[in-house]
């Protein structure tokens, strides 16, 4: 037997420069397999390939013509690399034909990623509309606010109109409430246009409840290890090859025909590998070829829960090769540093204290004892440059994730959502902000889905009200299922018009100025970084010393005023002050300052540059 495994071409359908369709579909339990286009009732039999593949090229199908798979029982399947699900999850596959779209982005390069200011946004609830095209049409006001990178939560298609995509279940397709696959193309070179990257969020850890039709097919699942959704993807079992192949794929698919800039991999934790090169890790190297081979450079970020820089060093070094991660501790420490409740797994965080070892460590826990996990955790993050970490002050999971799904504007003041805002914005690391948070959104994000399997709907409820018990919550969620719950998670673009969510729309976008165009901020350094918490203060003073210039920024969490004095004996120039009146503040801060002492507001940012 020839033990050489010849790695197959893209998985489902693609068409080649004649107009042919290449159909590849991994099917190893089938004794035969068949393609069923619905529009003209021919079934065409593929032919077996060897390790459980099959494939053959034909011109009986054509771009929007829809199909099933006939393994060989009757059962008509949808392609699980179906590209498109025009009629939602239980529909057949739409044939697409991505070579169509004509791109104008061929000067386009991706930024460098100290560069990224990351804008996360839920397609579904950013526009009245809800789709791709209705988003494409706030691209000038993106620009105008100053963010360089979009990054959108998952639009594989999931079941029915409503869902924050993480219970998707074709990771190839665009979801057709919001536009489909061309939809995304136009959005991407559009973005491009304006200047700005995008990010797509992509879930590599499990796959959607709700027609869920991969088991049927082949062993993408395996019960080694469990994960919060039930078995594992398959990445290191037998069978595995064709499963760490689909999703290696699928990653470079949307790279090189939707270019897209960067990967947000969901909850890498969650994915069980124990091969000797880890999915992440050849992901990384495939992807590095496809770059060299199109002159383009794209990122993979991953979110996890685990403090291991393992994830983020080089292939060359044994690391996964990551680009950059996101910290979610640096937000657990800035919500409790802003007189949030230390409850559930906020309960391992002290104000003040924490946020300054996450300033200058990136990880709180590196390697000290966690209470909450009764145990050590993580590992020291010395080495690794600020722009391989993201940090934020609210994002999807920690509004979503709250019972109630309160926005950052309804749980603390009007100063301390400044002073949050500015505390992302001059630390070393990546800054990303979620839809709204610049004019101080009202309205909740709620968790909501649109599952039509009316036991699985009472599953999620049921499992919405667990999850909240470790917060010793009272009441109920609201209903995750009912429409009701979405229309209210919608931004309210109105509010752009009124106070105090104008000024505070002003104030974000002179905070984004000011990270792009002072050197100290926009290298994303963390060697010239110094981080002072004076004994019995709620503050913290920041000094930013690198690329030539000298920053000092004063973090006042307490609600009373502090005098602070400067470290240096020299002449300061404000570059901006929260409480100046000039934001809603009650008092407006000297422009310029020689060495000496400042009083700074309660609640207050305050930034000043060495002149």
């Amino acid at each position: 037997m020839n033990n050489d495994y010849i790695v197959p071409g893209r998985p489902g359908i693609s068409f080649n420069e004649f107009g042919e369709a290449e159909i590849l579909v991994w099917a190893p339990l089938a004794e035969e397999v068949r393609i069923s286009v619905v529009s003209s009732g021919e079934k065409i039999p593929l032919e077996k390939l060897g390790y459980g593949y099959w494939g053959i090229k034909t011109s009986g199908v054509k771009p929007g013509d829809s199909y099933l798979f006939d393994l060989g029982d009757d059962q008509l399947l949808p392609d699980p690399a179906s590209l498109f699900q025009s009629e939602g999850v239980h529909g057949p596959s739409e044939a697409v034909d991505l070579r169509d779209f004509q791109w104008t982005d061929q000067q386009w390069v991706n930024p460098a990623l100290p560069a990224y200011i990351i804008y996360e946004v839920h397609i579904g609830t950013f526009t009245p509309e809800g789709t791709l095209a209705a988003m494409e049409k706030r691209l000038d006001y993106l620009a105008d606010l100053g963010v360089t990178a979009i990054e959108l939560m998952p639009v594989s298609q999931f079941a029915g109109p409503r869902n924050w995509g993480y219970d998707g279940v074709f990771p190839y397709s665009v979801q057709d409430s919001y536009g489909g696959p061309k939809a995304m193309q136009h959005f991407v070179n559009a973005c491009h246009s304006k200047g700005i990257a995008v990010i797509l969020d992509m879930v590599y850890n499990h796959l959607g409840p709700e027609g869920n039709v991969f088991g049927q097919y082949g062993h993408y699942f395996t019960d080694k290890y469990n994960t919060p959704w039930g078995e594992a993807i398959n990445f290191d079992d037998a069978w595995s090859d064709a499963v760490r192949h689909y999703f290696i794929q699928n990653a470079l698919m949307w790279f090189r025909d939707f270019h897209i800039d960067a990967l947000r991999l969901d909850a890498v934790h969650a994915i069980k590998d124990f091969s000797p090169v880890h999915v992440l890790q050849e992901m990384k190297m495939r992807v590095d070829e496809l770059s060299e081979a199109t002159g383009r450079q794209p990122y993979l970020m991953v979110e996890m829960d685990l403090n291991d820089t393992r994830y983020i060093k080089p292939v060359d070094q044994c690391g996964f090769g990551m680009d950059a991660q996101w910290i979610d501790e640096f937000h657990h420490a800035l919500r409790v540093s802003s007189g949030q409740q230390q409850s559930g797994y906020y309960s391992d965080f002290e104000p003040v204290v924490s946020l300054a070892k996450s300033f200058r460590d990136a990880y709180v826990f590196d390697g000290t004892y966690s209470e909450h996990r009764k145990r050590k955790f993580g590992v020291k993050a010395d080495g690794f440059p600020g722009h391989r970490f993201i940090v934020f002050s609210q994002n999807h999971d920690h509004i979503g994730n709250r019972m109630l799904g309160e926005r950052t504007s309804q749980l603390v003041s009007y100063e301390m959502q400044k002073l949050l805002a500015g505390t992302v914005m001059v630390s070393p690391f990546l800054p990303l902000l979620f839809m709204g948070e610049e004019w101080s959104e009202s309205n909740p994000f709620q968790y909501f889905v649109s599952h039509t399997d009316p036991e699985l709907a009472e599953a999620v409820r049921k499992g919405r009200k667990r999850e909240f018990a470790a917060f010793h919550l009272e009441g109920d969620a609201p209903d995750p299922v009912g429409e009701e719950t979405f229309q209210q998670s919608k931004l309210q673009w109105d509010l752009l018009e009124k106070e105090p969510h104008r000024t505070m729309f002003r104030y974000y976008k002179q905070l984004i100025s000011l990270r792009k165009e002072q050197p100290a901020l926009s290298a994303a350094d963390r060697s010239g970084l110094t981080v002072t918490v004076p004994e019995g203060k709620e503050l913290i003073i920041l000094e930013r010393n690198t690329a030539g210039q000298l920053l000092v920024a004063v973090l006042n969490f307490a609600k009373n005023s502090e005098e602070v004095v400067l470290p240096h004996a020299q002449k300061w120039q404000k570059l901006i002050a929260s409480s100046d009146q000039e934001w809603n503040g009650d008092r407006t801060l000297p422009e310029h300052l020689e060495a000496g002492a400042l009083h700074v507001a309660a609640e207050s940012f305050t930034l000043y540059a060495a002149s």
